[in-house]
């Protein structure tokens, strides 16, 4: 974090309100002090968030004091520059990219912080810390620059932009221990609860005005968790009993599915997100 504010003239730090980027945050916050953080949060706001993070995400950023970016894909779609999904719960993941872009362009950022980790999925594992992106904010797997000796090569031409992943390396496993470790305060979506849900091909989407019951679906309740958290139309939670961060660290240690086996936008196609990714996404 220390590099890029040395080597970038507009860094922002992508902030969802989610475990990753409050770990991200955290670290920001380490970097740099006593001074605060010298850049600004940005949120790129589908409108299908889980309100628990939302609200999360305000209390946050005003207890550090620090300038949080809204921005809103339902704007993009008005202005005619996304175009809204059509069918059973219409997902407006893949539209971020559109709005992300469109901010980055809007404020000049010339490197934007991610929270995105290898181990969650294997387009993510393809990236390195300083992921270059050209003109038009598509990202090249096949054209990566070496980070020999955690040297990072920042030098880019006008108009491009980087992505920077400080935790790439980090495991699920490390995000919660990290998290128990500074006794981070976190949404109270990610610890046992009691909600509304329908099993839809394996996986458990909670109730919400985005999401459409097929015909014979019906919602029940159950004790459930979230292991990651985006839009309500494809993040799927889990049956689980871990109430507080000691028994959700036993939980992941036990567990033989990624966080992301859940989210139903990976399951599009084999390469869902690296198509996205390719596109200019987080």
């Amino acid at each position: 974090m220390r590099e890029v504010a040395s080597q970038f003239e507009k860094p922002v730090l992508l902030f969802s309100g989610g475990k990753d980027s409050i770990v991200m945050t955290r670290l920001a916050q380490k970097a740099f002090w006593p001074a605060k953080i010298p850049f600004p949060l940005m949120h790129v706001d589908t409108g299908h968030n889980f309100e628990e993070t939302i609200l999360f995400r305000d209390k946050l950023t005003e207890e550090l004091g620090v300038k949080l970016i809204v921005r809103y894909v339902e704007d993009s779609i008005k202005a005619g520059r996304a175009m809204e999904e059509k069918g059973l719960n219409p997902s407006r993941n893949g539209l971020q990219t559109i709005t992300l872009l469109d901010a980055l362009e809007e404020f000049q950022f010339d490197a934007a912080f991610g929270g995105a980790r290898r181990d969650e999925e294997k387009a993510r594992a393809k990236e390195r810390f300083f992921s270059h992106r050209d003109e038009f904010g598509q990202w090249d797997p096949k054209n990566q620059r070496p980070e020999l000796w955690s040297l990072y090569n920042g030098r880019k031409h006008h108009g491009e932009h980087f992505r920077i992943f400080p935790i790439s390396n980090w495991t699920e496993m490390d995000i919660w221990q990290y998290i128990a470790a500074e006794n981070l305060e976190i949404p109270s979506i990610y610890f046992s609860h009691q909600r509304e849900i329908v099993n839809r091909g394996g996986v458990l989407l909670g109730k919400s005005a985005y999401n459409t019951l097929l015909e014979g679906e019906k919602y029940e309740t159950r004790t459930v968790r979230f292991r990651t958290v985006g839009d309500m139309t494809c993040t799927g939670c889990v049956e689980s009993e871990a109430d507080d961060l000691e028994k959700i660290i036993q939980e992941v240690a036990s567990a033989r599915i990624t966080e992301r086996g859940a989210r139903t936008d990976d399951k599009r196609s084999e390469a869902a997100m690296e198509d996205r990714k390719k596109e200019g996404y987080f």
